[in-house]
């Protein structure tokens, strides 16, 4: 069991291998340093993958001591490798912010990477976060999601034509005649925008969850279908909902060949190099599509880098350019100024005076990939936060200024 006694964690001394965040007292301010680690990052002995969940993971016991790396390890996992401050970046910045988040002065954070110029810079493990194990996924599920139509697209499974047209013409184990009003033209654009128009009210969502049989298949979709309120002519608004990745989760399971689960782990996942991963099953009996994916930080870093290369990994087209471009647009821009494409947000981030594109997967709890193409940088954050944390209004302050050219 994760975090019980038996836990056996690949660490050495804090003394010699581990990072110290030191608080000092100058002229009555708090000053954070942060010493680098010149050891292996920590990892949980013996990992399996039963092991990997979101209740086990929150029985992992804190770090002694966090873990920084500004030349992190080659593993030859896919993930080229430099030195932060040598291959980019200012080195005291990033200390300096790493420290306050060892010091607690960011909330549960559990881990932070930093890509810039294709390589990764700077690699760091605080509390629960460890080398080799899956953090719990919330909503970037959803973009990995999106990201599978994209691979099913390029295979030629689907076509970027398909995505105009409705779900249900995917879907041949339906009831179509007890479906409400406009159901049936719900397309998968809509689905991946979260503006399918699905409206069901949770005390009827509560009942059906009473009986998951029923749920089972494609059983799913016909509940959403059937119970929602009557769905209004596009354009809809946007509602940030299950029904609509789970509608999509749908479509690609009847679209390629085998399983929807067999599709993502060997044309992404393992396109990717990815072996250590969790993603746990829905109702139907599919992989979950809003939430319940467990992936590492490194292979977090690996889908910014396929979104930042255009669909592209190591040389091999993995999805089309032009739909990871519609998939990172901004399709629909709420009041706040956040975009949103296809299951993946996209905003600026302002630096002064400047302002820089920030294409972003993101979940609950403050797990964030955040992908600045002018700046070719990527941030990966995992945390353990009750809301998302402040790593959106941080990163601008704290992060960017130190990749942006003087």
């Amino acid at each position: 069991m994760i975090g019980g006694p038996q836990t056996q964690e690949r660490m050495a001394k804090p003394s010699s291998l581990h990072s110290l965040a030191v608080l000092l007292v100058l002229s009555g301010a708090f000053v954070l340093q942060a010493q680098e680690s010149n050891g292996l990052a920590p990892e949980i002995a013996g990992l399996n993958a039963a092991a990997v969940s979101y209740v086990l993971e929150a029985k992992l016991p804190d770090l002694p001591q966090a873990y920084f790396s500004t030349a992190p390890q080659d593993l030859r996992d896919g993930i080229p490798v430099g030195a932060l401050g040598v291959d980019g970046g200012d080195k005291d910045t990033v200390l300096k912010f790493a420290g306050e988040i060892a010091a607690g002065g960011h909330g549960e954070i559990d881990s932070l990477l930093i890509a810039h110029h294709g390589k990764l810079l700077f690699e760091s493990y605080y509390r629960r976060g460890r080398l080799n194990y899956p953090h719990y996924q919330m909503s970037i599920t959803k973009s990995y999601t999106a990201m599978a139509i994209g691979r099913a697209i390029q295979l030629g499974h689907l076509t970027m034509a398909d995505l105009d047209i409705p779900v249900v013409s995917s879907l041949k184990n339906l009831q179509p005649d007890r479906f409400v009003s406009g159901a049936r033209s719900i397309t998968l654009s809509e689905a991946m925008n979260m503006r399918s128009g699905v409206r069901l009210d949770e005390a009827r969502a509560a009942q059906l969850m009473e009986y998951p049989a029923a749920l089972k298949g494609q059983g799913q979709i016909q509940a959403y279908l059937e119970n929602s309120a009557p769905i209004p002519d596009p354009p809809r608004d946007y509602k940030y909902q299950a029904s609509d990745p789970s509608m999509t989760m749908q479509v690609l399971e009847t679209a390629v060949p085998g399983s929807a689960r067999e599709f993502i782990t060997k044309e992404l996942f393992g396109k990717m190099g990815i072996t250590n991963f969790n993603w746990e099953t829905d109702v139907s009996g599919l992989p979950k599509s809003a939430a319940g994916s467990g992936v590492r930080s490194r292979d977090m870093l690996k889908w910014g880098m396929l979104v930042l290369g255009g669909g592209k990994w190591q040389g091999e087209q993995l999805i089309p350019a032009v739909f990871v471009a519609k998939a990172t647009s901004l399709l629909y821009t709420n009041p706040q100024g956040t975009s949103y494409g296809f299951f993946w947000w996209h905003h600026t981030m302002k630096v002064g005076q400047k302002e820089f594109e920030c294409k972003s997967a993101r979940g609950a709890g403050g797990q964030f990939i955040l992908i600045l193409p002018e700046l070719d940088l990527i941030v990966v954050v995992t945390a353990h936060h009750k809301g998302m944390g402040t790593t959106l209004a941080m990163a601008p302050k704290r992060i960017l200024p130190a990749f942006i050219p003087k």
